[in-house]
Protein backbone atom coordinates (compact mmCIF):
# COMPACT_ATOMS: atom_id res chain seq x y z
CA UNK A 1 0.00 0.00 0.00
CA UNK A 2 2.67 2.32 0.92
CA UNK A 3 3.80 1.45 -2.36
CA UNK A 4 1.40 2.22 -4.50
CA UNK A 5 0.93 5.79 -2.92
CA UNK A 6 4.45 6.48 -3.31
CA UNK A 7 3.85 5.33 -7.03
CA UNK A 8 1.19 7.55 -7.25
CA UNK A 9 2.68 10.60 -5.67
CA UNK A 10 5.72 10.59 -8.26
CA UNK A 11 3.24 9.80 -11.03
CA UNK A 12 1.18 13.41 -10.17
CA UNK A 13 4.25 15.17 -9.47
CA UNK A 14 5.70 14.69 -12.90
CA UNK A 15 1.69 15.33 -14.44
CA UNK A 16 2.30 18.72 -13.02
CA UNK A 17 5.88 19.30 -13.66
CA UNK A 18 5.25 18.77 -17.09
CA UNK A 19 3.99 21.91 -18.28
CA UNK A 20 5.87 23.83 -16.53
CA UNK A 21 8.92 23.40 -18.80
CA UNK A 22 7.13 24.08 -21.91
CA UNK A 23 5.51 27.08 -19.84
CA UNK A 24 9.07 28.79 -19.14
CA UNK A 25 9.77 28.29 -22.56
CA UNK A 26 6.84 29.66 -24.26
CA UNK A 27 7.18 32.89 -21.90
CA UNK A 28 10.85 32.99 -23.03
CA UNK A 29 10.07 32.72 -26.96
CA UNK A 30 7.46 35.35 -26.06
CA UNK A 31 9.88 37.56 -23.68
CA UNK A 32 12.66 37.33 -26.43
CA UNK A 33 10.15 38.03 -29.31
CA UNK A 34 8.42 41.16 -27.79
CA UNK A 35 12.40 42.27 -26.98
CA UNK A 36 12.91 41.84 -30.69
CA UNK A 37 10.14 43.53 -32.01
CA UNK A 38 10.67 46.40 -29.59
CA UNK A 39 14.41 46.87 -30.84
CA UNK A 40 13.03 47.17 -34.55
CA UNK A 41 10.87 49.63 -33.90
CA UNK A 42 12.94 51.53 -32.30
CA UNK A 43 16.14 51.14 -34.54
CA UNK A 44 14.31 50.65 -38.05
CA UNK A 45 14.45 54.35 -38.82
CA UNK A 46 18.35 54.64 -38.14
CA UNK A 47 19.10 51.45 -39.70
CA UNK A 48 16.93 52.44 -42.41
CA UNK A 49 19.38 55.35 -43.07
CA UNK A 50 22.48 53.86 -42.44
CA UNK A 51 21.84 51.66 -45.26
CA UNK A 52 20.72 54.65 -47.42
CA UNK A 53 24.23 56.28 -46.36
CA UNK A 54 26.03 52.94 -47.63
CA UNK A 55 24.28 52.73 -50.83
CA UNK A 56 24.46 56.50 -51.52
CA UNK A 57 28.43 57.27 -50.14
CA UNK A 58 30.78 55.36 -51.79
CA UNK A 59 33.20 55.45 -48.62
CA UNK A 60 30.94 53.33 -46.61
CA UNK A 61 29.97 51.07 -49.52
CA UNK A 62 31.66 48.13 -47.29
CA UNK A 63 29.27 48.59 -44.60
CA UNK A 64 26.69 45.75 -46.16
CA UNK A 65 29.27 43.30 -45.81
CA UNK A 66 30.07 44.44 -42.10
CA UNK A 67 26.97 42.70 -40.55
CA UNK A 68 27.05 39.69 -42.82
CA UNK A 69 30.77 39.05 -41.37
CA UNK A 70 29.54 39.58 -37.95
CA UNK A 71 26.93 36.78 -38.13
CA UNK A 72 28.94 34.68 -39.85
CA UNK A 73 31.89 34.94 -37.10
CA UNK A 74 29.11 34.18 -34.57
CA UNK A 75 28.16 31.00 -36.04
CA UNK A 76 31.96 30.06 -36.74
CA UNK A 77 32.27 30.34 -32.99
CA UNK A 78 28.63 28.38 -32.51
CA UNK A 79 30.17 25.47 -30.77
CA UNK A 80 32.38 27.90 -28.56
CA UNK A 81 28.52 29.66 -27.51
CA UNK A 82 27.13 25.91 -26.58
CA UNK A 83 29.46 25.50 -24.31
CA UNK A 84 29.58 28.68 -22.57
CA UNK A 85 27.29 28.67 -19.13
CA UNK A 86 25.04 31.43 -19.01
CA UNK A 87 25.38 33.55 -15.79
CA UNK A 88 23.45 36.61 -16.34
CA UNK A 89 24.83 39.97 -14.58
CA UNK A 90 23.08 42.97 -13.53
CA UNK A 91 25.91 44.83 -14.63
CA UNK A 92 24.36 44.79 -17.87
CA UNK A 93 21.84 46.99 -17.18
CA UNK A 94 24.75 49.60 -16.99
CA UNK A 95 25.23 49.44 -20.55
CA UNK A 96 21.25 49.13 -21.31
CA UNK A 97 21.36 52.71 -19.92
CA UNK A 98 24.21 54.15 -21.62
CA UNK A 99 23.31 52.72 -24.49
CA UNK A 100 19.33 54.39 -24.04
CA UNK A 101 21.16 57.37 -22.96
CA UNK A 102 23.29 57.45 -26.10
CA UNK A 103 20.25 56.92 -28.34
CA UNK A 104 18.14 59.33 -26.51
CA UNK A 105 21.26 62.17 -27.26
CA UNK A 106 21.57 61.48 -30.71
CA UNK A 107 18.00 61.30 -31.32
CA UNK A 108 17.56 64.83 -29.39
CA UNK A 109 21.20 66.28 -31.12
CA UNK A 110 20.53 64.58 -34.42
CA UNK A 111 23.50 62.56 -34.34
CA UNK A 112 23.40 60.13 -36.41
CA UNK A 113 26.50 58.69 -35.02
CA UNK A 114 26.08 59.01 -31.59
CA UNK A 115 22.64 56.83 -32.68
CA UNK A 116 24.14 54.47 -34.20
CA UNK A 117 26.83 53.46 -31.48
CA UNK A 118 23.66 53.39 -29.02
CA UNK A 119 22.62 50.28 -31.07
CA UNK A 120 26.07 48.42 -30.44
CA UNK A 121 25.78 49.37 -26.66
CA UNK A 122 22.28 48.28 -26.51
CA UNK A 123 23.45 44.88 -27.70
CA UNK A 124 25.95 44.50 -25.51
CA UNK A 125 24.18 45.24 -22.26
CA UNK A 126 21.57 42.52 -23.59
CA UNK A 127 24.07 39.81 -23.82
CA UNK A 128 25.77 40.73 -20.68
CA UNK A 129 22.72 41.17 -18.66
CA UNK A 130 20.50 38.02 -20.17
CA UNK A 131 24.08 35.29 -20.72
CA UNK A 132 27.16 37.11 -18.60
CA UNK A 133 30.50 38.76 -19.26
CA UNK A 134 31.62 35.06 -20.20
CA UNK A 135 29.34 34.67 -23.06
CA UNK A 136 30.08 38.65 -24.26
CA UNK A 137 33.90 37.27 -24.11
CA UNK A 138 32.82 34.90 -27.08
CA UNK A 139 31.10 36.89 -29.01
CA UNK A 140 33.58 40.46 -28.69
CA UNK A 141 34.94 40.39 -31.86
CA UNK A 142 31.37 39.92 -33.66
CA UNK A 143 30.04 42.73 -32.21
CA UNK A 144 33.49 44.26 -32.05
CA UNK A 145 33.35 44.67 -35.75
CA UNK A 146 30.10 46.05 -36.72
CA UNK A 147 31.91 49.37 -35.56
CA UNK A 148 32.99 48.89 -39.30
CA UNK A 149 29.81 49.43 -40.41
CA UNK A 150 29.04 52.95 -38.86
CA UNK A 151 30.22 56.43 -40.97
CA UNK A 152 33.01 58.35 -38.97
CA UNK A 153 31.30 61.52 -38.20
CA UNK A 154 31.87 64.47 -40.61
CA UNK A 155 33.98 66.49 -37.65
CA UNK A 156 36.42 63.54 -37.57
CA UNK A 157 36.06 62.64 -41.09
CA UNK A 158 37.54 66.14 -42.20
CA UNK A 159 40.47 65.98 -39.80
CA UNK A 160 41.50 62.53 -41.22
CA UNK A 161 41.11 63.46 -45.06
CA UNK A 162 43.22 66.46 -44.64
CA UNK A 163 46.42 65.68 -43.75
CA UNK A 164 46.08 62.36 -45.83
CA UNK A 165 45.10 65.05 -49.38
CA UNK A 166 48.64 66.57 -48.11
CA UNK A 167 50.40 63.31 -47.80
CA UNK A 168 49.25 62.07 -51.19
CA UNK A 169 49.74 65.09 -52.97
CA UNK A 170 53.50 65.44 -51.45
CA UNK A 171 53.85 61.71 -52.34
CA UNK A 172 52.31 62.17 -56.26
CA UNK A 173 54.58 65.28 -56.40
CA UNK A 174 58.09 63.77 -55.53
CA UNK A 175 57.36 60.69 -58.27
CA UNK A 176 56.22 62.87 -60.99
CA UNK A 177 59.35 65.10 -60.72
CA UNK A 178 61.30 61.98 -60.41
CA UNK A 179 59.59 60.46 -63.42
CA UNK A 180 60.38 63.52 -65.31
CA UNK A 181 57.61 65.64 -65.14
CA UNK A 182 57.54 69.29 -63.97
CA UNK A 183 55.83 69.71 -61.12
CA UNK A 184 54.84 72.54 -58.83
CA UNK A 185 52.64 71.73 -55.40
CA UNK A 186 50.68 74.30 -53.14
CA UNK A 187 49.02 72.38 -50.54
CA UNK A 188 46.89 70.05 -52.06
CA UNK A 189 47.08 71.31 -55.71
CA UNK A 190 49.10 70.03 -58.30
CA UNK A 191 49.86 72.52 -61.02
CA UNK A 192 51.48 70.59 -64.64
CA UNK A 193 52.58 71.72 -67.62
CA UNK A 194 49.29 70.46 -69.17
CA UNK A 195 46.87 71.25 -66.30
CA UNK A 196 46.00 72.22 -62.70
CA UNK A 197 45.45 68.89 -60.64
CA UNK A 198 43.34 69.36 -57.34
CA UNK A 199 43.25 66.78 -54.72
CA UNK A 200 40.32 66.94 -53.71
CA UNK A 201 38.56 64.85 -50.62
CA UNK A 202 37.43 62.29 -53.01
CA UNK A 203 41.16 61.23 -53.91
CA UNK A 204 42.22 61.90 -50.63
CA UNK A 205 42.25 58.56 -50.16
CA UNK A 206 39.97 57.72 -47.27
CA UNK A 207 37.72 55.43 -49.29
CA UNK A 208 40.27 52.89 -50.02
CA UNK A 209 41.54 53.22 -46.71
CA UNK A 210 38.26 52.42 -44.78
CA UNK A 211 37.34 49.70 -47.26
CA UNK A 212 40.72 48.22 -47.15
CA UNK A 213 41.21 48.23 -43.19
CA UNK A 214 37.50 46.61 -43.47
CA UNK A 215 38.89 43.77 -45.26
CA UNK A 216 42.54 43.62 -43.50
CA UNK A 217 40.22 42.80 -40.93
CA UNK A 218 38.07 39.93 -42.67
CA UNK A 219 41.26 38.74 -44.40
CA UNK A 220 43.13 38.04 -41.23
CA UNK A 221 40.39 36.99 -39.30
CA UNK A 222 40.04 33.83 -42.16
CA UNK A 223 43.11 33.35 -42.91
CA UNK A 224 45.70 33.60 -39.32
CA UNK A 225 44.59 32.76 -36.14
CA UNK A 226 47.28 34.74 -34.18
CA UNK A 227 45.93 38.21 -32.88
CA UNK A 228 49.49 40.27 -33.32
CA UNK A 229 49.11 38.99 -37.51
CA UNK A 230 45.48 40.29 -36.92
CA UNK A 231 46.42 44.02 -35.73
CA UNK A 232 49.94 44.42 -37.90
CA UNK A 233 47.38 43.36 -41.23
CA UNK A 234 44.71 45.84 -40.35
CA UNK A 235 47.90 48.51 -39.42
CA UNK A 236 49.85 48.01 -42.67
CA UNK A 237 46.59 48.58 -44.38
CA UNK A 238 46.92 52.23 -43.47
CA UNK A 239 50.02 53.09 -45.39
CA UNK A 240 49.31 50.73 -48.44
CA UNK A 241 46.55 52.59 -48.91
CA UNK A 242 48.04 55.76 -48.56
CA UNK A 243 50.59 54.83 -51.27
CA UNK A 244 48.25 53.13 -53.67
CA UNK A 245 45.90 56.55 -53.43
CA UNK A 246 49.51 58.42 -54.49
CA UNK A 247 49.86 56.07 -57.34
CA UNK A 248 46.86 56.98 -58.62
CA UNK A 249 47.39 60.67 -58.55
CA UNK A 250 50.57 59.42 -60.38
CA UNK A 251 48.98 57.98 -62.92
CA UNK A 252 46.34 60.68 -63.80
CA UNK A 253 48.66 63.42 -63.96
CA UNK A 254 50.98 61.00 -66.58
CA UNK A 255 47.90 60.76 -68.46
CA UNK A 256 47.08 64.18 -68.70
CA UNK A 257 50.37 65.41 -69.52
CA UNK A 258 51.43 62.63 -72.16
CA UNK A 259 47.64 61.82 -73.36
CA UNK A 260 45.24 64.31 -72.54
CA UNK A 261 43.33 65.90 -69.96
CA UNK A 262 39.85 65.29 -70.33
CA UNK A 263 40.68 61.53 -70.89
CA UNK A 264 42.91 61.44 -67.51
CA UNK A 265 39.89 63.12 -65.61
CA UNK A 266 37.15 61.26 -67.31
CA UNK A 267 36.61 57.30 -67.50
CA UNK A 268 40.32 56.33 -67.13
CA UNK A 269 40.07 58.69 -63.53
CA UNK A 270 37.16 56.38 -61.96
CA UNK A 271 38.72 53.17 -63.46
CA UNK A 272 42.00 53.54 -61.85
CA UNK A 273 40.29 54.13 -58.26
CA UNK A 274 38.66 50.53 -58.48
CA UNK A 275 42.26 49.06 -60.22
CA UNK A 276 44.33 50.94 -57.35
CA UNK A 277 42.34 49.40 -54.79
CA UNK A 278 42.36 45.83 -56.16
CA UNK A 279 46.18 46.44 -56.46
CA UNK A 280 45.89 47.40 -52.78
CA UNK A 281 44.15 44.50 -51.66
CA UNK A 282 46.75 42.51 -53.60
CA UNK A 283 49.69 44.15 -51.87
CA UNK A 284 47.93 43.55 -48.65
CA UNK A 285 47.90 39.91 -49.30
CA UNK A 286 51.39 39.97 -50.82
CA UNK A 287 52.57 41.07 -47.35
CA UNK A 288 51.02 38.56 -45.59
CA UNK A 289 52.30 36.03 -47.32
CA UNK A 290 55.97 37.40 -47.78
CA UNK A 291 55.46 37.38 -43.82
CA UNK A 292 54.80 33.95 -43.05
CA UNK A 293 57.45 32.25 -45.29
CA UNK A 294 60.33 35.27 -43.35
CA UNK A 295 58.58 33.85 -39.82
CA UNK A 296 58.68 30.33 -41.10
CA UNK A 297 62.82 30.66 -41.70
CA UNK A 298 63.39 32.54 -38.67
CA UNK A 299 61.85 29.16 -36.71
CA UNK A 300 64.07 27.13 -38.18
CA UNK A 301 67.09 28.80 -37.75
Amino acid sequence: MLAFRLAMMASISQVDLLPVWPVRMRWRVFQYGLLAVLMGWIYSPILARLATQWWEDSNYSHGFLVPVFSLWSLWRNRSRLREVVPQPSDSGLILLLAGVGTLIVGVLGAENFLSRVSLLLVLAGLVVFLAGWGCFRVVLFSWAVLLLMIPIPDIALTQITFPLKMLASSIAAMTLQVLGVPVLREGNIIFLPAMRLEVAEACSGIRSLLSLMTLAIIYGYLIDTRIYVRVVLALASVPIAVAANALRIVITGLLAQYWSPDKALGFFHEFSGWLIFLISLGLLIGFHRLWRPAEVRRHVV
